[in-house]
């Protein structure tokens, strides 16, 4: 099974969470302090915002969820079948969860991931994810195909930011 993925940089939980709750007509299953996150049957959708110094309000980036490490792993193959490169985020723990992931860049620049994750941590995350992507690290080949290399971490719009 796969879910579509939204993360949105927010300027104010206080007034984001109650929006979406009614927007959505359920309370976050995950809350914290910096961010919170809906995962809806209907639509199937994990949409999750947070607040990180620096961030700009608005699209973080966009992403796949799948069910299973087979599943993660049929989507990377399909990737590079198409000749689009990934940066893997083995392991990653990110935005209050440990998961296994692939990062990638649309034609027009957009941050893409793919992603499967196996369980809850106590912390928003500390590791490299597109956060610790440079621009530099990331590029578009002149063909119009993605095209990452890997320094990799949790949700791209930080990496501005550092």
């Amino acid at each position: 099974m796969k879910r579509f993925h939204v993360h949105v940089s927010v300027s104010s939980l206080d007034r984001s969470i109650p929006f979406y709750s009614a927007l959505f007509g359920a309370a976050p299953s995950v809350h914290k302090p910096d961010y919170a996150k809906w995962v809806l049957e209907q639509p199937q959708l994990n949409f999750a915002i947070s607040m990180r110094p620096g961030a700009k309000a608005g699209i973080d980036h966009l992403g796949i969820q799948v069910s299973a490490a087979d599943e993660l792993e049929a989507l990377q193959q399909d990737l590079a079948a198409a000749d689009i490169a990934s940066a893997a985020e083995p392991g990653a723990n990110c935005c209050y969860a440990r998961s296994d992931k692939h990062w990638l860049k649309d034609p027009e620049g957009i941050v893409w991931e793919a992603f499967h994750s196996m369980g809850a941590v106590a912390t928003y995350g500390s590791d490299g994810g597109p956060e610790a992507l440079a621009q530099s690290d990331i590029e578009t080949a002149a063909s119009g195909k993605a095209a990452m290399t890997a320094k990799a971490s949790c949700c791209p719009s930080a990496a501005a930011s550092a």
